[in-house]
């Protein structure tokens, strides 16, 4: 009996290894050639490996009553290969278990159920433009950015990154910067190839071919000089965080517009995309993508004041240190950030929940907030302490949650886990702009306590592409809506 199981089980995994083998070469070119970005419930699976695509069809089963199997799916995979679509974002997992387990399919062929339920997308020959991006700075967040830019380059890439512009450095300054895009102590290296070309001071990595400025102010460039023409122009410097600074880029020829990858000071449009993207005007030239820690929260306070209200509330943020802290003991501007940070807790100060206020007008007044700096490189986690309007309970909230993440608009940032064993580097990559660790969840009456993880780097990145589109006036659906 226990031979027999052995021998069922190996060839049930065989099965499975060779459908997501196969399934592989199909969602790279659909991403590559088509701009479509293939999903199993919110689990991406463009550049995933084999085990990544087993491991997403078996997430299906924490949310509903049947399996989805991959045999199951690949139909609805081969099928969408054979569409003529625009850029969109497809929930696969979503669509099949719609027409194998939920009567969906109303007699329909894979092909013809796919042509009804995506009728909305497009076609490619719709898509009226794509816009040049350049980075203005290579930190951090500089860096992330390009790395998922690049991994969207290809003939239908709706932002091409042409061009980073960084300051002056020593004669081997290209090879280093080319090392640090291959290389992360956090987030691994590279996925894919990278050249230099140093006679024309060129990084080429994965088909994408970009250009590196060296230039001391933005005053330098004449950005048409290198072809590019209307750019969008993503600040990560920090130098700048008002209108009269970040409008420098505005004279140099060539640029449209500018994001900002930090708080926007005075009148600047502070955007959480999922929640305000809409304030976004064609006229806007400047914008802001907020912080990091307004991105978590501002999402999953949303669909908490949309359900249940909030009276006011607290939230500390215990937050990865950052590169403005010393490694080692120094005069730091600010209060004990001076101290190294890889060896104390650093009681700090965040401004993320006066900004939530920004995004969601509505909270207002209702939320203070602090912040402590911790010993690791990557991956907060924020503890809002709520009061509510309406008193509810742990499973009635976390259940609200995850439907959240799962069917609503604000699938992209909410993302939601069951797990009591997760850690920090466990959310390492996340794609979301915030994880609802619904195991630590506390609810008591109308009061309730939710720790939200976010990878505070790679996490925000995800986010400030979502706002590029939206400033490039790209519109990339995501299907089903819900």
């Amino acid at each position: 009996m226990t031979l027999l199981l052995e021998e069922k089980y190996q060839t049930s995994w065989q099965e499975r290894q060779t459908f997501a083998e196969n399934m592989q070469p199909i969602i790279g070119q659909l991403f590559r050639n088509k701009g479509i970005e293939i999903s199993i419930y919110g689990k991406p699976l463009v550049n995933a490996s084999a085990i990544d695509i087993i491991k997403s069809h078996k997430s299906v089963a924490l949310h509903e009553e049947k399996k989805l199997r991959l045999r199951e799916s690949y139909p609805f995979i081969k099928a969408l290969s054979e569409m003529n679509l625009a850029p969109a974002r497809v929930d696969i997992g979503k669509l099949a278990y719609r027409y194998l387990f939920l009567g969906l399919d109303n007699g329909l062929s894979v092909e013809k159920f796919l042509e009804q339920e995506l009728v909305t997308i497009g076609k490619i020959s719709d898509v009226e433009h794509k816009k040049d991006v350049v980075l203005y700075g290579f930190g951090r967040i500089g860096r992330l950015l390009a790395r998922l830019l690049i991994e969207r380059a290809g003939p239908n890439s709706l932002l091409n990154l042409r061009a980073i512009v960084i300051r002056p450095g020593k004669d081997d300054d290209l090879e280093k910067r080319a090392s640090l895009l291959r290389r992360d102590s956090v987030h691994g290296a590279f996925n894919g190839s990278i050249t230099i070309d140093k006679e024309n001071n060129v990084i080429k990595a994965n088909g994408a071919f970009i250009k590196i400025i060296y230039a001391k102010s933005p005053a330098e460039i004449d950005y048409t000089t290198y072809g590019i023409n209307n750019a969008l122009v993503v600040d990560n410097t920090g130098i700048w965080s008002d209108e009269e600074g970040l409008s420098q880029h505005l004279k140099s020829k060539g640029v449209e517009k500018v994001l900002l990858t930090a708080p926007g000071k005075g009148n600047i449009k502070n955007i959480v995309h999922g929640v305000n993207e809409d304030m976004i005007l064609s006229e806007d030239k400047i914008i802001s993508a907020a912080s990091c820690t307004t991105n978590a929260i501002t999402p999953i306070l949303k669909a908490l004041n949309d359900k249940f209200g909030i009276r006011n509330g607290h939230i500390e943020t215990v937050h990865s240190y950052t590169n403005d802290q010393n490694l080692t003991d120094n005069y730091h501007k600010a209060p004990r950030r001076g101290r190294s940070a890889p060896l104390n807790m650093v009681i700090s100060t965040t401004g993320a929940a006066q900004a939530v206020a920004k995004a969601l007008p509505e909270l207002a007044g209702l939320l203070t907030g602090n912040a402590i700096r911790v010993p690791t490189p990557n991956v907060s986690i924020a503890i809002m302490n709520l009061n509510l309007n309406i008193a509810t309970h742990k499973e009635e909230l976390n259940d609200y949650m995850r439907q959240m993440s799962l069917n609503s608009k604000l699938q992209h940032q909410i993302d939601y886990t069951a797990s009591n064993e997760i850690v920090s580097t466990d959310l390492v990559g996340s794609r979301y702009a915030g994880v609802l660790d619904s195991q630590a969840t506390i609810v008591d009456g109308d009061r309730a306590v939710i720790y939200v993880w976010y990878d505070n780097e790679f996490g925000y990145s995800c986010q400030v592409v979502r706002v590029m589109h939206e400033m490039s006036g790209i519109n990339v659906p995501t299907l089903p809506a819900s």
